[in-house]
């Protein structure tokens, strides 16, 4: 079972990405209930592309930002969306305690992944390495 970090779930979003036919060529070898993404992702999505719409100048610019909620609202109704719950709380509360540096959001979704003992695929194998007993793999090289 595999979660998608959220710079792997960006690839699968911009089919135009040069790694998107790597990815999506792993990701056929496999059935599509192996794969799930975390509400995590879904924060982080959400607060860069309303971040976006603050920040646009203009009318494309906001008519941009809603259409890209839209769409990542519309790939997250699809997926198989799993929650930060007591679980994942008390695995993050535990690598806080010593002292994994990586960042918050991505420290959550290692979280996740580590209380449900699933594999991370992510192209950022640096930080997500850091964490104790958690599977990471690079499905675009």
């Amino acid at each position: 079972m595999y979660v998608f970090d959220t710079d792997h779930l960006g690839i699968l979003q911009r089919v135009s990405d040069p790694y998107y036919s790597v990815l999506s060529g792993r990701i056929s070898r496999h059935a599509q209930t192996d794969f799930h993404v975390t509400v995590v992702s879904f924060h982080e999505q959400i607060l860069g592309w309303t971040a976006y719409i603050s920040r646009a100048g203009d009318r494309g610019g906001v008519v941009r930002g809603y259409s890209r909620l839209e769409g990542i609202l519309a790939d997250f109704a699809r997926a198989q969306v799993l929650p930060f719950d007591d679980e994942a709380a008390d695995v993050f509360d535990a690598l806080r305690r010593q002292r994994i540096r990586i960042g918050t959001m991505d420290l959550r979704i290692a979280s996740i992944a580590r209380s449900k003992n699933m594999t991370v695929l992510t192209r950022n194998l640096a930080d997500f390495r850091r964490v104790p007993d958690l599977a990471v793999e690079d499905w675009t090289a």
